[in-house]
C-alpha cells in the first residue's frame, strides 16, 4: 500500500507506520535524539545510508512533523535538524524495540554490537 494511501485511512497504527514506515527513519530518530545536529554530522553516524536517501528521509521527516529544520543564512550555509515533540516521543518506543529484539534474538546476541555501542563509536568518529 503506498503511503498516500495509509494517511487516507484513520487508523492511528497505520498513520504510524506510514510515518515510520522505512527502515531508515527510526535510525535517524535514535541518532538525532535530544540534540541538533548538522547533514554532514548525520551522515557520518550512518555512514551505511546515501547522501540522497538521508535527504529524501529527512525531508518526509519534516513533512510528517518528527524532524526540524532548521536554516541559517551563513556563508557556508548551514543546516541544522532535531527532533520535534512528536520525533522525541518516539525514542521511549524505539528503546522499548530494542529490548524486544535483544530479549527474543536466537542469535549470540552478545556477538554482535548493540545500537549503543555504534553509537559511541560513530561519535568518536565525528569528533575526531
Amino acid at each position: 500500500m503506498v503511503k498516500n494511501e495509509l494517511m487516507k485511512y484513520s487508523c492511528p497504527l497505520g498513520k504510524a507506520m506510514s510515518a515510520l514506515g522505512s527502515k531508515w527513519k527510526p535510525i535517524i530518530v535514535l541518532v538525532i535524539k535530544d540534540r541538533k545536529l548538522r547533514f554532514g554530522e548525520l551522515a557520518v553516524r550512518i555512514h551505511v545510508i546515501s547522501r540522497k536517501v538521508l535527504t529524501d528521509q529527512l525531508k518526509e521527516m519534516q513533512t510528517d512533523g518528527l524532524v526540524i529544520r532548521e536554516e541559517f543564512k551563513e556563508l557556508p550555509p548551514r543546516v541544522e535538524y532535531s527532533l520535534t515533540e512528536k520525533g522525541l516521543a518516539l525514542l521511549p518506543i524505539l528503546y522499548l524495540l530494542e529490548e524486544w529484539e535483544a530479549k527474543f534474538t536466537t542469535e549470540d546476541f552478545h556477538s554482535e554490537k548493540s545500537c549503543a555501542a555504534l553509537a559511541k563509536e560513530a561519535e568518536k568518529k565525528v569528533k575526531a
